[in-house]
């Protein structure tokens, strides 16, 4: 491939100081990086670094996705290609600390089919969400005592953090509204069945410290006709008041679980509707 090949990218030439950037970028293989990365590279003034940026955004190489971050596009990407970089390798330079959660996790780990349009990033750092071109991050605050349960996660050569499968189920029974509502946990524990280690799972609701998370995991079990694998892994006291089952649907067609201690304002049908599908 000859030089004039190189700095040509559908018929728009790179400048040298542009050309420099690029492939420097591609050889230390770093498809995001920092305003400080490329003073690093070129060492020039603010001004012509800046410049250079812009005249690579406007011709398509780089992708600004936050201040002072931008995603390369390769050359070989073409139009099409543009967007090939996974949220998820992305999210691992957005925030630290950080994983992959909700109904993101749920579709990396194959328990749901639905394709979310969001990416679901869990951190303990309050950060507004970010949308650059088709991709949305929507960034879900915890509290750092219910930071637990992570694992390595590898698209390719690349990996991120995300939540394991128990965390993720956890979480989602916590905040039904970030996974699609309770139908979707329900489908999750369902498809993933003896995948799950039931007692991490148990473990896990009892660390988040929040009452309501047991009374709809064994409410789910229940109407699941699963609850022959968590027998004796359990003592749940009888339940003090009524907690609401899925916060993400309408407060309706109320009905009361004595058992759970829960206000049922979804249907069992409701909730199982995708095994007929």
């Amino acid at each position: 491939m000859s030089l004039g090949d190189i700095m040509s990218t559908k018929n728009i030439r790179l400048g040298s100081t542009e050309l420099k950037l690029i492939l420097t970028l591609e050889g230390e293989e770093k498809s995001i990086f920092t305003t400080a990365d490329a003073y690093k590279i070129l060492k020039s003034t603010r001004d012509s670094v800046n410049t250079a940026l812009y005249r690579l955004r406007k011709k398509g190489r780089v992708e600004k996705i936050e201040r002072g971050k931008y995603l390369l596009i390769p050359a070989k990407a073409g139009y099409k290609g543009k967007w090939a970089e996974v949220p998820f390798v992305i999210a691992n330079h957005l925030v630290k600390p950080y994983y992959i959660g909700f109904a993101s996790a749920l579709n990396y780990w194959g328990m749901t089919e639905q394709v979310p349009s969001v990416t679901f990033v869990v951190t303990t750092k309050r950060k507004e969400n970010i949308k650059f071109g088709p991709l949305t991050f929507k960034f879900v605050t915890i509290t750092k005592k219910r930071f637990f349960g992570t694992t390595e996660g590898k698209i390719g050569n690349d990996s991120f953090n995300v939540s394991d499968k128990e965390k993720t189920i956890i979480d989602c029974l916590l905040h039904p509204e970030y996974c699609g509502g309770l139908d979707e946990v329900a489908k999750a524990i369902w498809e993933e069945g003896d995948g799950l280690d039931f007692l991490k799972l148990f473990n896990y609701a009892r660390d988040i410290k929040v009452d309501v998370v047991t009374r709809r995991l064994l409410y789910l079990l229940e109407i699941l006709k699963m609850s022959k694998k968590v027998k004796n892994m359990i003592e749940m006291p009888k339940p003090k008041g009524f907690l609401l089952l899925d916060p993400s649907w309408p407060k309706e067609n109320i009905e009361y679980s004595h058992e759970y201690g829960l206000i049922l304002n979804r249907t069992k049908d409701s909730l199982t509707r995708w095994m007929r599908h």
